[in-house]
């Protein structure tokens, strides 16, 4: 039978682990031109589309633990408009590019 003192440690290990991954950047995402210049854009006319400008911003961000089969999608899955309208700027503790930023308050601003 294991030691109560070894499992205390791995569980202790394995949750420090995973609480890490979600806050790293697992892909490096750099806003199109486009995209900054719709987000810069005061017109109406320009808008920014989640699934080409916020959605790539997310992914990079935010995977594996908020996209399907994540351990937090049924919560909160960020591959809906809705759930990231919801949570308003409370993303920016993820987020801390200016840029990834200024795309994600035109979309909320929309």
């Amino acid at each position: 039978m294991p030691n109560v003192r070894v499992v205390q440690i791995l569980m202790l290990l394995l949750l420090s682990v995973s609480t890490y991954s979600c806050g790293r950047n697992v892909v490096s995402w750099t806003p199109s031109v486009k995209a900054q210049e719709r987000a810069n854009a005061s017109s109406s006319n320009n808008k920014v589309d989640f699934a080409a400008d916020v959605e790539p911003i997310l992914k990079a961000k935010c995977q594996p633990c908020h996209f399907s089969g994540g351990k937090v999608y049924d919560k909160l899955p960020f591959d809906r408009p809705e759930t990231i309208k919801i949570l308003g700027t409370k993303l920016f503790t993820r987020i801390q590019d200016e840029n990834q930023r200024k795309i994600i308050r035109a979309f909320l601003a929309q």
